[in-house]
């Protein structure tokens, strides 16, 4: 019989304890992931915010969370120093021709936006109001051959919750460091503001998103249909609010096509990649 491939991953936990579904989709899409395939696959979680915690250089593949808070006041803690110091060990890593095996990154929602700012990708700043829901999201011209995106339409579909966003891009920068933008936040023609930047490849290894790839539909419906969080939600957005989003939760062309699609390609990718350089 053959061996059973052994992938390491580090999830890195940016919510600070606050109560969530992100951790909760990561560990399930992982578990798939590693049935699909036959892997045994193991992970560990760090507590970034709270512990000041970040992982070593063992893994196979890393995963950056979402998270609550500005990231913005983050700027100079202890927690966010340590954290842009993992993201240079990762580059170092990743840029030495004697390291053949590299470490995949993916940036979720927060940790999009604190790479964002690392980076300098471009202008990152509070929204004029919350982005909270199911809503379209447009691939640029040009990044549709990106191998995350494969087997989704354009427009595709993803869960947003932020109060923060990035926008004005500096084009001459990301052109010097080999960045580019991969999608951005729906087309609104009556709203006079620019639109957001809703994914970024940073480098070769390195890619994330504004939204939340990691959303499962059906989990997410059950959550927002328990009375409190369906009160929390028609209280701080309306009933109108809280109807689409369990309605496009429960589309199987919109958010179950994202969750099934975007993370397994990156895990598809690096699992793989690995695998070859193994050879």
């Amino acid at each position: 019989m053959a061996e059973v491939k052994q992938v390491r991953v580090a999830i890195l936990d940016m919510y600070d304890g606050v109560a969530n579904e992100g951790m909760r989709c990561l560990r399930e899409i992982l578990n798939s992931f590693a049935d699909t395939y036959v892997l045994d696959l193991s992970w560990d979680e760090y507590d970034v915010r709270g512990k000041c915690q970040v992982p070593d250089l063992s893994y196979d593949v890393y995963i950056s969370s979402g998270g609550p808070g500005s990231p913005l006041e983050s700027e100079g803690t202890e927690w966010e120093n340590t954290f842009f110091r993992w993201i240079d060990e990762i580059n170092a890593w990743n840029a030495n021709p004697l390291q053949e095996q590299k470490k995949p990154v993916f940036f979720i929602c927060h940790s999009f936006q604190l790479a964002c700012r690392y980076f300098k990708v471009g202008n990152v700043c509070a929204r004029k109001s919350t982005a909270f829901g199911v809503f379209p999201v447009h691939i640029i011209e040009g990044a549709s051959n990106e191998t995350v995106f494969g087997g989704l339409r354009d427009p595709f579909y993803a869960v947003d919750s932020r109060d923060y966003q990035v926008i004005e891009p500096d084009h001459k920068h990301l052109k010097k460091i080999g960045a580019r933008l991969l999608c951005i936040e729906k087309d609104r023609p009556h709203v006079p503001f620019e639109r957001a930047i809703m994914g970024v490849r940073f480098n070769q290894h390195m890619i994330g998103t504004q939204f939340h790839p990691e959303a499962d539909a059906i989990g997410m419906s059950m959550y927002l249909q328990k009375e409190d969080k369906k009160k929390t939600v028609i209280d701080n957005h309306g009933f109108e609010k809280w109807k689409s989003m369990i309605e496009h939760l429960e589309d199987p062309d919109k958010i179950l096509m994202t969750y099934s699609r975007i993370l397994p390609n990156f895990l598809h990718n690096a699992v793989f990649s690995l695998e070859a350089v193994a050879v």
